[in-house]
């Protein structure tokens, strides 16, 4: 079901971009999105960025269903690569689940993929969402992976060379090759399907490639920890100001990935990364890590707070049919 077919459905939805005005109908239905887990909706506060996006729509695109001629569901598709989209923001109006709303909405997102080359769809799930993961598979959707956050506290003055015992020399490098050549033979990325956050979208996560690894040492950093051969790597993807729960502005720096061979070099890892945060002056930090009872032990051992429970991604062949009528 494409926007151009009619723009409706047999059930009355009616499917279409997303405009300036339908933001009172979007803030009816995701302002109390997460009030009985003590969160807010990030939507009202990003509608109108969303629909002002760059790229004239190129890049990312948002969609509504109507009914009877009031909103009453949302989702948006990011292109990441040539090959990838992301989709998320999928909310639908209480009242009006259940009547397929959430899987017509999902399926114009991989139409609009599909139109410009994409052969695959992902998302993410918070892992106490039941609800969400079962919209997600009904749709199409597939388990791709999990993750976890380790949450290391900036420190300008932490020394990963003081890390070492015994007669180890650990040194840290700039170098995206050796971290490239690390990542590429490690667990981690058998684990996380090649997965990483994306340099592209906060929340997304999208192949990592040694050419994301080359932009990263270009524009913001990467560190390779070596000890005989190269024991660990990890690369920051961005820093930026977000507002807390107290309405305080904190900034925050991210990291795509975490890995590593042992805790030692974990412990080394973390080090090069509480400096770095420190150096940049951020008040919290963020690295993906793979869920597995050894990565987050690891984080555990080297003292290092790990947030409380895992996330989970999901992906869709856009090569198959899932019932948009194409």
């Amino acid at each position: 079901m494409g926007v151009n077919d009619a723009n409706a459905s047999s059930e009355g939805i009616r499917l279409r971009p997303a405009t300036a005005e339908d933001y009172d109908d979007v803030v009816s239905f995701t302002r109390d999105t997460w009030s009985d887990r003590d969160g807010s909706d990030y939507i009202p506060d990003i509608y109108h960025d969303w629909i002002e996006g760059p790229d004239g729509g190129d890049r990312q695109r948002t969609f509504v269903a109507e009914v009877d001629g009031t909103v009453v569901g949302i989702a948006q598709a990011v292109r990441l690569s040539d090959h990838e989209i992301w989709c998320q923001g999928m909310r639908i109006a209480p009242d009006h689940r259940g009547e397929g709303i959430a899987d017509a909405v999902t399926w114009e997102l991989f139409d609009w993929g599909r139109e410009g080359g994409a052969v695959v769809a992902r998302n993410m799930v918070f892992s106490w969402n039941v609800a969400g993961l079962g919209h997600s598979r009904a749709a199409g959707f597939s388990p791709a992976t999990e993750f976890r956050w380790a949450l290391p506290e900036p420190d300008g003055n932490a020394d990963p060379e003081a890390t070492a015992t015994g007669d180890s020399d650990v040194s840290v490098t700039a170098s995206p090759d050796a971290a490239w050549s690390y990542w590429a033979d490690s667990d981690a990325r058998e684990h996380l399907r090649g997965l990483v956050l994306s340099p592209e979208e906060t929340w997304a996560t999208q192949e990592l490639t040694r050419e994301v690894l080359r932009r990263a040492a270009e524009e913001n950093a990467v560190f390779a920890v070596q000890n005989d051969g190269t024991r660990a790597m990890a690369f920051r993807v961005r820093d930026y100001e977000r507002e807390n729960e107290q309405g305080e502005t904190e900034r925050w720096a991210e990291y795509g990935v975490g890995a590593w061979d042992d805790v030692p070099a974990a412990r080394a890892l973390f080090a090069a990364i509480r400096r770095d945060a420190g150096e940049l002056g951020v008040d919290r930090t963020r690295v993906l890590i793979p869920e597995t009872a050894r990565y987050v032990s690891d984080v555990a051992a080297t003292r290092t707070a790990v947030s409380d429970d895992p996330d989970f991604v999901m992906a869709a062949d856009l090569t198959a049919d899932y019932g948009s009528g194409d």
